[in-house]
């Protein structure tokens, strides 16, 4: 308005903004949120004070009075690697806020008898209209029973067994095991072991499948001595490696289905006094941040996380304003990342 001091910009509120357009605060408010019945004349009046003050509307506070809470909840598990998360929170984040979402968290440990109470108290509290599941969330049946009974829709990340009717977003991880394993089968080997990862993540199972796959298609018979379990974190990479390595029989090469797990294996093989990759190759899954800065880089493969977290957010919000229907989107693709720790 002519003589009023324009706000400090951080501090713009609602109330600047319909001053400045001459309306209503509700009728900005209809505007931001971009509801109709609203005069032409009048959103673009609306508009241009937004533009002017560089008004920022707060989707959490919005939610407070609004109908709809304009809230999208994230459930994970703690993690000891924190790289794989950290995709997923970006990708969600991104596509939260260029839709003017607000992103709430709820981290859980790990076996929890009280997950869907739990929850379902997180949901009803934050007024999520929505939520993510990064793995394994997704493969916790009492979780996706709850959130149905609940109405609340839901984007499941690499899940197991993608249910019919929902969100679901994946990698082509059964793929991208087998191509790694082939690559390492045409430098010469033939005794690969492989680190499985943890039971919980669906994952896991289609990465030994990809291994598994691999030897098949070249004639190499699978040795069950090869296989040892591992859980996603470096000590258990680690105490795979050392099982491995102990055989008398003992691989040339090892696949583990992270990179935290194949660090494990590349410290245990140093301590042994083995050269990598002259005496043994190791090779991970996921490229994460540790994998550039091991001695020697690691061979690994990387999944676009990001984009993944990204495109589950934004199906959701689509699902949620009626914007777009539930389609299962074509798994993306991985990439094989070949580094010094192979040869």
């Amino acid at each position: 308005m002519p003589g009023k001091q324009r706000p400090r910009e951080g501090s713009v509120t609602i109330v600047d903004v319909a001053q400045r357009a001459g309306v209503s605060i509700k009728t900005v408010s209809r505007v931001v949120n971009n509801e109709p019945n609203v005069r032409t004349e009048t959103r673009e009046r609306v508009l241009e004070a937004v533009g002017a003050l560089r008004y920022m509307p707060n989707a959490a506070a919005r939610s407070l009075s609004g109908r709809r809470s304009r809230v999208i909840g994230l459930v994970y598990e703690n993690a000891n690697e924190f790289s794989y998360l950290q995709g997923v929170l970006d990708g969600a984040l991104s596509a939260c806020e260029e839709r003017e979402h607000a992103l709430l968290l709820r981290p859980l440990s790990l076996p929890n008898p009280h997950l869907a109470a739990q929850i379902g108290r997180f949901v009803r509290q934050a007024r999520a209209e929505g939520v993510i599941l990064p793995a394994p969330m997704g493969d916790f049946s009492e979780l996706s029973t709850l959130l149905r009974k609940m109405s609340v829709p839901f984007a499941a990340i690499t899940p197991r067994a993608p249910a019919a009717g929902e969100i679901n977003i994946r990698c082509k991880d059964e793929e991208a095991s087998c191509a790694l394993t082939e690559f390492l089968i045409g430098r010469g080997h033939a005794a690969i072991g492989f680190v499985k990862g943890h039971p919980r993540h669906g994952a896991s199972d289609q990465r030994f499948r990809g291994y598994r796959r691999a030897l098949r298609r070249h004639g190499i018979a699978h040795r069950p001595a090869l296989v040892r379990q591992g859980y996603f974190d470096f000590d258990s990479g680690q105490a795979a490696a050392r099982e491995l390595l102990e055989l008398a029989d003992a691989p040339t090469a090892i696949i583990a289905s992270n990179d935290d797990m194949a660090a494990g294996a590349l410290l245990e093989a140093r301590q042994r006094g083995l050269s990598i990759p002259e005496d043994l190759s190791v090779a991970g899954f996921d490229d994460t941040a540790i994998a550039s800065r091991l001695w020697p880089p690691l061979t690994t493969v990387r999944q676009p996380i990001r984009r993944m977290a990204e495109t589950a957010a934004t199906r959701l919000i689509e699902r949620l304003s009626g914007a777009g229907k539930v389609v299962d989107d074509a798994p993306f693709d991985c990439e094989l990342v070949v580094r010094g720790s192979t040869a």
